[in-house]
């Protein structure tokens, strides 16, 4: 009744509204009243409160006086006739997951949320994945966004499932209502967003009285820290931490809060106290100011008014069109902008909360309807330079800012044409960034010394502006887009103009440079530039007027420039009897830029004008003084050639610097690459020998090849090689790469590809690092997977690594040494790689210069470079040199660039003289290289002749050869005509004759080779089988060595007696054969046998807790006191909640030298930075010194006894010591310890009374003692102190106690890591399905071993009273007569830990007081046979008691077993009352089996390790059945075949134990409960299944919703992958205690599911989690691989990706076999830790 109430008031008071005069005094009058009643309040109201109070008081009625009726109503009708937008326009949160097709994008910015990205076709595309950063929205439905597939299925219009879209118009009334109610309420939320009074309010809400309550309100800034913001609240407001942790986390995500209220003194000591706190921290004081409550609840309101226009707008794109109307409706006041206008030019002013809600207003309005977004967008560049000036003032990332937009306007292609014609914005553009780079200007250029970065990194971003309007060229010029566009150009090259020649540098002379020149921020501005100068370039392209008018304006412009002008007039320069008539310019003495744009873009211009054949057009081309054009780039080149020589050091390493980035993938395109362009085109148009005459002067060389200057100087002439090197290489250069288009008929993928030959020349390569290789284009795309196919292979990578690619054989003739994108390390690799690969294959090591593609007509006669007079003079002197052998006048470089000049000039003239006749070849560069100089001897061709024999030159020694030939084949196609041509043929005979002997010769070599190879590999055969031998102890589980643990020779002579002997248990035992171990210490090389009265030898060990093999992830045991009961850790549980597991790494040292080490390592360790991260110094924590695994312990290295059995002394006892008979002398002897009949809680039933067994004679206290008994071991002190160590360390990680040698529990947990191993190692075999014994590996068996003999040896360490009463408790279990008032039932222990206890804890009962006694082995044996025979059918009943389903046994007759098994079935239902109809014999005894077959195989396990007895041949194989498996485990154990024969042989004993057993109360609870009981076999864990595609867990990940948050802001979804929980890592809303400290929800989580160790994949990041403890861990590639066999942590590349089950599998292998902490030590003892990561808060 009350909200119908309400509701009418709504509706009374909207149509007073309506009804009203003037409407607006009315709302407002009402706003007035009520706002200051709802917002900032004295006593603060909730959340929850105050939002239902704005919707009832104030958002209703404004949407009563919106629909004009009950707002409900009003929505139905809209529905019905309504509509939703085509558009998908969900706006990004920061760290979103969004999608962009690399087959269908316009550009790189066109992207998908992930709803609409699974609902589209672009996902079987090439599509690629990245995480937003925040403000963008999704372009599902955007026509102009994509080539094609514009829609998603759930967007598209035409498809039956959309959501149909019309031009949605309103009904008139509604429609001037909604006009109405905006033009109130807009102006009220923009004067409030933008209200800069903080005491005052409009006239028209200045309240009738003021109170003086105001509120002190921090702001957001991006200069202080949070821990600096929490002090400066803490010392400031007098709050305590938590809520300066709430004030703080509140102030970053909205911007802004009010963190005292009072009076406005008492707000202005708070505002005075946070602003000189905050200024004692930091420089700047913190953004503070203090404002009326009256306008805090205005402005409060309005921010929540955004809101609800959001919400409004939703429900028709009506009220969406009539906002955009009304926020775009110029102003009545002329000066005064519109609306949208005043919020974008306030947009730096607000703060965080304010920003995001306008922004997210004009996505949901302007930005869907087309013509809005046009209108706003002329209104966005009107206003462009104003917000961007603001932009960089501002501190706020660019993300929360105004500017961002432009992405969403610029890269509209209509649009982006539309601006440029109507507002020229590549001129607003530009200008503003002139502007803002004003002060950094000097003489019209730019001088960047002093520069503030951060500042210019945000001018920086300005250029992507740019570079989104250029996106797109037009296909179609209009007049006015011609006439801005070069408006536009020519201000661009304004601004090219203050870079060419900036940052000019001088050689230093005498002294290094004092301070090092800036040089970053040049650079860094052309790297924005390398895109924009490419683009601008394209436009040109697309129309020839627009290109001869661009080429002429740079032409103007590069002439106006002048700086680093000629100081001298031109003077002649003679060589060879030709003139070049030149200025003289030295680039060692005078100023030289590198930065020369114009140049540049004027080269890229020119060779666009020769492709496009508009070159014809340009006028007077002639008069164009070429050598001027290109002197600027040469200058840059001879930089960068004295650079590498060596010449500018003293310069620093800046200059270093900026050659390598001039030459480097990142620049190269619009920096070297055109330098080699103008250099061509100028080579194409001046006369050859000049070109090069100016090359000479400018690289300084003229007067060295004019042999009119020589120095003795040693420094001088190394420098002069050098730069002859360079000189030569830039005219292999010049004259050889012809991969541009335009210089050549290449294409863009032509060029790729040689690129990718290149690259994989080298080595073969991964994609990321060919990517890397490549420059990219506007759309960061290589084009590198179009060819990579046509020029590589792909080799898989296998579980750890990359795929690499490696180059097709028949690519490699396109190899040129001299490639000229390679670095120097980069040529000499690839030149080495290439000729260990031709040697490899039988042929010479010559590296032959490439054909080359034909040049353009345009650019043919550079050509003529290659045989002019000068080029054969530079030749014949380089050549010279070497044959003369003036050691310092030559090096093999300049020989070796050189020959490869001359390959190139002879493939020249064999190619013209193939394509035409011989009088039309001009090109005569064999006819010189024979006349020039043949009078003295010293022609090119004879000089190749004399250097052939050098051995200096051995290496060039086929590259001369080929010459040879070359010329040959070349005279050949210039005389075939001649008759000589046949005897030239002849003389080239023996060439080919000596390479046929070459040839053979190598062959015999390498046979040679081969035998001697052969031969070593026999002799290290031999040594290592001789090693094998005399180190069995290593190489024991290796199925050559024969049998484990025994002679090879033996295993033929006894092999009936040995097979015999294959039993581990009873009286037909083997022996244990007498073993010499000798091992050596890894820390002082001596070798030692291992002996028990010997010092101690000890192995390397990690003792953990580990929830490998738990059946109920996520609850821990709880651990009793020994006094309180019984339960963990006597008795393991049969869930294995928790295990102790004890691995080793194999790694043997002496005690004594294991101790000296310790001590070291905690001593130097302590000093280290950040090793607390490494090993835990607290916790005896160490690296092992040999393969640094982690390890915390040390297990002593205890022989095996060697025993020789006495078989018939056995079968004598064994007719005696009958189990009943066992049994009833363990009871008297129990009976008379004093340690057990002290306590009061035994059972007081007799023995025989209890286990109605009547037996002759009753056994007495001591009869135990009768069937055998001997002197215990004795042990070395030191094994003793190391059996202390070991143990002590197993209790206190264990039970996470303080460590306590004498607690009772210590033996107990040194039994349970034995059998927790025993069982983890089974676990693991099982899992790879691999033979139970021989395929361990040697560490695993070695420690195994170790642990059983240092388990068995513990109760002589202990006090035998404590284990006389554990071996009772145990004891109980099976024989209830002793059990005690809370022994567990059967079904609540967990056998195989059961049976290692009472095994190893049975000999203290032979304890007397004065005397030392252990049983004799025949005792032992018997003891043992009735102890696993007792355990063994005690888990019959368990695996039969918890078993539900049996399978349906296909069989014929009736076996024996079946009969024994149907029996048993039906005694044990008769005791439970319960009973599964329809259960034959042989589905039960098919269950069993299959249940107790892990207890038996590690029974199996312990008893090989406790005996040395060696087990039967069949649990070698994996291939044997399981069938003969389960055989041969019972021989091996001494049980029958059939195990329920066991209760027919022991029936008289077993009857009443069944009835016992199966009676007690807590199996009939368990039974009749609903509770889970484990089944048998247990479940194996395994890591959770993934999905094959990585977007499937993204998506999953984008659903995440953080349980304790409901913000959306970012979060880090993290999968936890032992149990797949998703978690909230890295945020303060999940944090929790855990010991008294705060962690994070990854670390409380793997405390309880993993015991503190964890593996988690963090989704957004794709990179895996690895974790050990709340100080711990490491990070591990995610297991998904993109198409070419790589992780993508972060998603870099954000190519597809896709589970790899290898290297998953291989993680779980990690986690299996307990190496997680192994990892994490690795890992960070590889990775030097300069700042610690908080791993507790993830």
């Amino acid at each position: 009744m009350a909200e119908g109430k309400e509701s009418l008031d709504a509706l009374d008071l909207s149509e007073q509204w309506l009804e009203a005069s003037d409407s607006r005094a009315e709302v407002l009058q009402y706003l007035k009243e009520q706002v200051p009643q709802i917002f900032c309040l004295k006593k603060e109201l909730s959340p929850q409160e105050e939002e239902e109070l704005t919707q009832s008081q104030l958002l209703h009625p404004l949407e009563c006086f919106l629909f004009g009726e009950d707002p409900q109503q009003g929505l139905e009708k809209l529905k019905q006739g309504s509509t939703s937008s085509q558009l998908c326009g969900r706006v990004f949160k920061e760290g979103e997951t969004v999608y962009s097709c690399r087959d269908c994008a316009i550009d790189p910015t066109c992207v998908l949320c992930m709803d609409c990205f699974q609902d589209s076709v672009h996902k079987s595309h090439r599509y690629k994945m990245h995480a937003s950063a925040g403000g963008g929205f999704c372009d599902c439905g955007d026509v102009e966004a994509w080539k094609i597939g514009p829609y998603c299925s759930k967007h598209d219009p035409g498809a039956p499932t959309a959501m149909v879209t019309d031009e949605c118009m309103l009904e008139p009334e509604l429609y001037e209502r909604t006009e109405k109610l905006f033009r109130i309420l807009l102006p009220y939320f923009t004067d409030f967003l933008v209200w800069e009074q903080n005491f005052e309010l409009p006239a028209e809400l200045q309240p009738q009285r003021t109170d003086n309550a105001h509120y002190c309100v921090l702001y957001n800034d991006e200069h202080h820290s949070y821990d600096q913001v929490i002090y400066t609240l803490q010392r400031s407001v007098n709050c305590d931490q938590a809520e300066a942790q709430t004030h703080t986390a509140l102030i970053d995500k909205e911007g802004r809060r009010a963190v005292k209220r009072g009076t406005l003194s008492s707000c202005q000591i708070a505002h005075d106290l946070i602003k000189s706190n905050s200024e004692h921290i930091s420089l700047q004081p913190l953004r503070v100011e203090i404002i009326h409550a009256a306008v805090m609840a205005h402005q409060t309101f309005a921010l929540r008014l955004g809101a609800w226009f959001q919400k409004i707008i939703s429900y028709s794109a009506g009220f969406r069109q009539a906002f955009c109307q009304v926020a775009l409706e110029p102003n009545t006041d002329r000066d005064r902008p519109c609306l949208i206008s005043r919020l974008m030019l306030h947009d730096a002013m607000m703060y965080k909360g304010a920003r995001k809600i306008v922004h997210e207003l004009i996505f949901c309005t302007m930005l869907m309807e087309t013509e809005f977004k046009r209108l706003f967008a002329i209104q966005f560049t009107k206003h462009y330079k104003r917000l961007q000036k603001d932009f960089i003032n501002d501190d706020h990332e660019r993300s929360i800012s105004i500017t961002a937009l432009s992405v969403q306007i610029f890269t509209v292609p209509t649009l982006a044409r539309q601006l440029i014609e109507e507002g020229n914005v590549i001129k607003v553009i530009v200008d503003t960034v002139l502007d803002l780079m004003r002060e950094h200007l000097k003489d019209n250029q730019f001088v960047f010394l002093g520069y503030n970065s951060e500042k210019f990194s945000r001018i920086q971003v300005i250029f992507h502006d740019l570079r989104y309007i250029l996106i797109s060229k037009p296909s179609v010029w209009t007049e006015e887009l011609r006439r801005q566009f070069l408006e536009g150009f020519r201000v661009f090259l304004g601004f090219l103009k203050c870079m060419q020649g900036m940052e000019e540098v001088k050689r230093q002379f005498g002294q290094h440079i004092v301070v090092e020149p800036e040089w970053e921020a040049g650079f860094s501005l052309q790297i924005q530039l390398r895109h924009i100068l490419a683009m601008f370039q394209d436009w040109c392209s697309s129309d020839d007027e627009i290109l001869l008018l661009a080429f002429k304006e740079c032409h103007k412009v590069l002439m106006q420039c002048n700086n680093q002008p000629f100081h001298r007039e031109a003077t002649d320069y003679y060589m060879c009897k030709h003139i070049l008539h030149v200025r003289p310019y030295k680039v060692s003495q005078e100023p030289v830029s590198i930065h020369l744009p114009i140049s540049r873009l004027l080269a890229g211009l020119y060779v666009l004008l020769c492709k496009t054949g508009a070159i014809q057009h340009l006028d007077n081309a002639v008069s164009y003084d070429y050598a001027q054009l290109a002197e600027y780039p040469l200058r840059s080149v001879v930089l960068a050639a004295q650079v590498s020589a060596e010449m500018w050091r003293r310069n620093g390493l800046s200059l270093v610097s900026q050659v390598y980035y001039y030459q480097d993938v990142k620049c190269r395109e619009e920096m070297y690459d055109k330098d080699i362009l103008m250099l061509q085109i100028a080579a194409s148009k001046m006369h050859p020998n000049d070109f090069l005459m100016l090359i000479l002067l400018r690289f300084e060389l003229f007067d060295y090849f004019n042999g009119s200057c020589s120095s003795k100087d040693q420094d001088e002439l190394v420098q002069w090689n050098r730069l002859i090197e360079e000189m030569l290489y830039l005219l292999i250069v010049i004259t050889g790469e012809r991969y541009v288009p335009g210089l050549s008929q290449v294409t863009k993928e032509d060029v790729t590809m040689r690129e990718v030959i290149h690259l994989l020349c080298i080595e073969p390569m991964a994609h990321s690092s060919l990517v890397k290789g490549l420059p990219d284009n506007e759309s960061h795309e290589t084009g590198l997977e179009s060819v990579i196919t046509k020029v590589a292979t792909f080799k898989k990578p296998g579980v750890s690594g990359h795929g690499l690619y490696e180059v097709k054989k028949e690519r490699l003739v396109e190899f040129n040494p001299f490639f000229y994108h390679y670095s120097r390390s980069q040529h000499s690799k690839a030149e080495e790689s290439q000729k260990k690969r031709r040697t490899h294959e039988g042929n010479d090591k010559a590296l032959r210069p490439p054909v080359p593609p034909a040049f353009c007509p345009a650019f043919s006669s550079i050509v003529r470079v290659l045989c002019c007079d000068i080029i054969i003079h530079i030749l014949r002197l380089v050549l010279e040199g070497a044959a003369e052998d003036r050691a310092t006048h030559w090096t093999e470089g300049m020989i070796q660039r050189a020959l490869h000049l001359i390959g190139q000039a002879l493939i020249e003239e064999k190619t013209q003289l193939e394509d035409s006749t011989v009088d039309e070849v001009t090109f005569d560069f064999s006819l010189k290289a024979r006349r020039i100089g043949s009078e003295q001897g010293c022609s090119v061709f004879l000089l190749l002749s004399k250097i052939k024999g050098l051995p200096s030159l051995e290496a060039q020694k086929d590259m001369v050869k080929w010459l040879l030939q070359m010329f040959e084949i070349v005279k050949c196609l210039r005389e075939k005509s001649s008759p000589t041509a046949s005897m030239s043929m002849e003389t080239s005979k023996p060439e080919e004759s000596a390479q046929d002997k070459e040839k053979a010769e190598r062959k015999r070599k390498a046979e040679a080779a081969k035998l001697h190879r052969q031969k070593i590999m026999a002799q290290m055969s031999a040594m290592q089988k001789n090693f094998i031998e005399s180190n069995k102890m290593l190489y024991d589980n290796m199925p050559e060595s024969g049998m484990q643990g025994e002679p090879v020779a033996s295993a033929n002579s006894c092999d009936m007696e040995e097979k015999d002997q294959r039993v581990a248990v009873g009286p037909h035992r083997g022996s244990t054969p007498a073993e010499r171990e000798v091992l050596t210490c890894i820390l002082c090389q001596e070798e030692q046998e291992v002996v028990a009265r010997g010092p101690a030898m000890v192995l390397t060990a990690c003792v953990q807790r580990s929830t490998v093999l738990t059946q109920c992830r996520g609850k821990l045991p709880t651990n009793r006191a020994a006094g309180t009961g019984t339960l963990y850790p006597l008795f393991m549980p049969p869930e294995l909640t928790m295990g102790t597991h004890t691995g080793s790494c194999g790694h043997v040292m002496h005690a004594t030298c294991w101790q000296k080490y310790f001590e070291a390592v905690q001593n130097t360790t302590r000093n280290r930075l950040h090793a607390e991260l490494i090993i835990d110094l607290e916790n005896g924590e160490y690296l092992c010194p040999l393969c640094k695994s982690l390890c915390n312990t040390v297990v002593p290295l205890i022989p095996l006894e060697p025993l020789t059995f006495n078989y018939e002394n056995a079968e004598i006892i064994g007719q005696h010591l009958t189990l009943p008979r066992w049994i009833q002398i363990l009871s008297a002897r129990i009976k008379g310890l004093k340690s057990v009949t002290q306590d009061n809680d035994c059972n007081t039933e007799s023995s025989d009374g209890g286990t109605g067994l009547c037996v002759e004679g009753q056994p007495d206290f001591r009869s135990i003692l009768s069937y055998g008994v001997q002197e215990p071991r004795r042990f070395s002190d030191s094994i003793v102190e190391m059996l202390v160590v070991c143990a002590t360390t197993v209790h206190r990680v264990g039970l996470q106690t303080a460590p306590n040698e004498l607690c009772p529990r210590v033996p107990l947990m040194a039994w349970n890591t034995c059998a927790f191993t025993i069982q983890a190692i089974e676990n693991i075999l099982q899992e790879e399905n691999k033979p139970l014994f021989g395929s361990l590996q040697n560490r695993q068996l070695v420690g195994l071993k170790a642990i059983v003999q240092f388990s068995a040896s513990q109760r002589l360490k202990s006090s035998h009273a404590v284990i006389q009463r554990h071996f009772t408790d145990m004891l109980g279990v099976l024989i209830p007569v002793m059990s005690r008032k809370n022994t567990p039932s059967i079904l609540e222990v967990d056998f195989v830990h059961l049976l290692v206890g009472l095994v190893l804890s049975v000999p203290s009962l032979y304890q007397e007081e004065t005397v030392d006694l252990q049983p004799s082995a025949v005792s032992s044996a018997y003891n043992h046979l009735h102890m696993l025979h007792l355990v063994t059918m005690a888990h019959v009943l368990q695996v039969l008691l918890s078993c539900t389903d049996f399978p349906s046994v296909m069989g014929g007759e009736e076996t024996e077993e079946a009969r024994a098994a149907a029996e048993l079935y039906a005694t044990v239902s008769q005791h439970t009352r319960r009973l599964i109809p329809d259960v034959s014999g042989s589905s039960v005894a098919e269950r069993v089996k299959r249940g107790i077959e892990p207890f038996l195989r590690c029974t199996a396990l312990f008893f090989n390790c406790l005996t040395g007895v060696h087990p039967p041949e069949e649990l070698f194989h994996t291939s044997v059945t399981s069938q003969g498996q389960m055989e041969a485990l019972c021989s091996y154990l001494s049980l029958p075949c059939n195990v329920f024969q066991l209760f027919q042989d022991h029936r008289d004993t077993v009857t009443p134990l069944l009835q016992r057993w199966c009676g007690n109360p807590a199996i009939t609870k368990a039974l009749n409960s609903k509770t889970q009981i484990v089944r048998y076999p247990r479940r194996r864990n395994r890591l959770i299944d993934l999905p094959e595609d990585y977007s499937a867990l993204l998506n999953q990940a984008s659903h995440f919703q953080c349980p304790k948050s409901t913000d959306d802001e970012r979060k880090h979804p993290t999968l936890c992958l032992f149990c797949g929980a998703m978690l909230c890592s890295q945020s303060s809303c999940c944090l929790s205690q855990l010991d008294g400290e705060d962690v994070g929800a990854c670390t409380a989580h793997a405390a309880t599911c993993g015991a503190g160790v964890g593996m988690f994949l963090r989704i957004r990041e794709c990179e895996i989690v690895l974790m050990a403890s709340k100080t711990r861990g490491s990070t591990y590639p995610a297991p998904y691989l993109d198409d070419y066999g790589e992780t993508d942590p972060h998603l870099g590349r954000g190519n597809p990706l896709h589970l790899c089950p290898e290297r998953y599998r291989k993680l779980n292998q990690l986690w299996q076999q307990h190496c997680i902490l192994e990892e994490i030590a690795r890992s960070l003892e590889v990775v030097n830790v300069m700042f610690a990561f908080e791993w507790q808060m993830l």
